[in-house]
């Protein structure tokens, strides 16, 4: 009797151990400020949140393509002012409210209105109007054809949300995703579990967590430890050459939307001469600082796109590597040599360490450049909120999003009225060839006036277990999408 029972303790105990795992851990860079992706800039919070807790009327694939999510299917009339959205029926948010047209109209309401907090409330300027024909139908009419809203209407800023809980949002976010929230331990993770009540099928996950890990030595030892399963941006690329080695990972490389520049302020001097924007853009060798500061993963750009986006054009040699010229350039502006510039750099390794190395280029063409590490919370609040700052490293991954250019009010305060001409045709183009035509001529003015200084599009590094399947390759949007995520049995 004994024998027959440590016999079947230990088939348990095998059937137990041979059962797949679903969980998962996942590793970031940067912790969001909050959770509500209608409400902040920070892509930290996209990142954990898209497709995996919130969802809107379409979303953006892995290849970057426009795909059904809440809305079923949708048309639009042949002048491009009106989309017809056909939405899912039997969907409830995580709160258990339900979803339905009512929902479109609110969420929309609440982004287009004078007091919204929303960073991407451009994406709504164009709608006139939201009409439900019926609860799964939501009716959209534009003011004018805008070549960008259904690629918009994708964006984690266009998700829908619950009025019943939309106060909450930013700490307890409410969703209609396969995911629901759990708990955030501040400073350390956050967990969302599976949802039940799941309009579409169902993840292979039952739990995630996303840890956060500025230090890029701590992120590759919790890696190499196996405290992670997963680092999809990794911030330590000089650790790969040993990772590609080792059978238990998978380092996958891939691209992004991550137009990483050294932003100016357009509105201090000297940056509101041409000429000295110019001279900092001739100052810096592109290749040699992604060799340096990415071992070598990126490409350089001298636009703000990348070599993904559709209408992309190679500027990369408008400025190439002059220092020479960088000098002539800063005297003929008035600019001494010893001058002092302030570069504020954010947690991200890209910029921590590209200060340093972009510093030096400086100082070879007379530049003093005085480096100020910031918090990410401190990033957003005084450079993105106040435009207090002189320069800064950041990269922007927002997908296709020369838009910012035309803004009336962005931190880095550049103003052009033949650009915000260009960018109203673009929108206002129907003609796909006449919209790319017009996005390359985009891409030559912002090379022409260099109101940032292009410096190269952020590779995605992915580093796993070499045994999980489904996380995105490239990055067309901010987002850690695992609703796709298992792993191999």
């Amino acid at each position: 009797m004994l024998r027959m029972l440590a016999i079947a303790l230990a088939l348990s105990a095998a059937a137990a151990g041979a059962q797949a795992k679903d969980t998962l851990s996942l590793g970031m860079v940067l912790e969001p400020p909050h959770l509500d992706p209608t409400a902040g800039a920070a892509s930290a919070i996209r990142e954990v949140t898209y497709a995996n807790l919130y969802e809107g009327l379409v979303r953006i694939d892995a290849q970057g393509e426009v795909q059904p999510a809440l809305a079923a299917s949708w048309t639009v009339s042949p002048d491009g002012l009106t989309y017809t959205f056909r939405l899912r029926t039997g969907v409830a948010f995580h709160d258990g409210a339900p979803f339905d047209c009512g929902n479109v109209t609110f969420s929309f309401g609440r982004a287009m209105a004078p007091d919204s907090v929303n960073a991407q409330k451009g994406l709504f300027e164009p709608i006139a109007r939201t009409e439900c024909t019926d609860p799964a139908t939501a009716v959209v009419t534009l003011k004018r054809p805008t070549a960008s809203f259904l690629f918009g209407m994708g964006w984690g800023d266009a998700v829908m949300l619950s009025a019943k809980s939309v106060g909450e949002d930013k700490t307890n976010p409410v969703g209609t995703g396969p995911f629901r929230f759990r708990r955030w331990v501040r400073g350390d993770r956050i967990e969302m579990e599976r949802f039940p009540g799941y309009w579409g099928t169902q993840p292979k996950l039952a739990a995630v967590t996303f840890r956060f890990m500025s230090d890029p030595a701590a992120a590759a030892a919790a890696v190499m430890a196996g405290d992670l399963d997963a680092f999809p941006n990794f911030p330590a690329p000089e650790t790969l050459d040993r990772l590609k080695g080792d059978p238990r990972f998978a380092v996958v490389v891939g691209t992004t939307e991550g137009k990483t520049i050294l932003a100016l302020n357009d509105a201090r001097k000297p940056f509101d001469d041409v000429r000295v924007r110019r001279a900092l853009a001739y100052a810096i060798d592109r290749r040699a600082l992604i060799d340096g500061v990415m071992s070598g993963y990126g490409a350089p750009i001298g636009s703000h796109y990348v070599p993904s986006d559709p209408g992309y054009l190679d500027l990369t040699g408008a400025y190439p590597y002059d220092p020479t010229k960088a000098k002539a350039l800063l005297a003929e502006a008035g600019v001494r040599p010893g001058t002092a510039i302030e570069i504020k750099l954010p947690p991200p390794a890209y910029a921590r360490r590209g200060g340093e190395v972009i510093a030096a280029y400086l100082e070879q063409v007379g530049l003093n450049a005085k480096l100020v590490p910031v918090e990410w919370a401190q990033w957003l609040s005084g450079v993105f909120a106040q435009s207090e700052f002189d320069a800064t490293i950041i990269s922007h991954t927002e997908a296709r999003d020369l838009d910012i250019y035309a803004r009336d009010k962005y931190y880095f305060n550049y103003r052009s009225d033949a650009f915000r001409a260009l960018y109203r045709q673009y929108q206002e183009a129907i003609d796909p060839q006449r919209q790319l035509d017009l996005v390359g001529q985009l891409q030559r003015r912002l090379a022409e006036d260099e109101p940032n200084v292009f410096l190269f599009a952020l590779a995605k590094v992915g580093v796993w277990n070499a045994k999980l399947r489904g996380l995105w390759q490239n990055n067309p949007i901010p987002a850690n999408d695992v609703t796709g995520a298992s792993w191999a049995e």
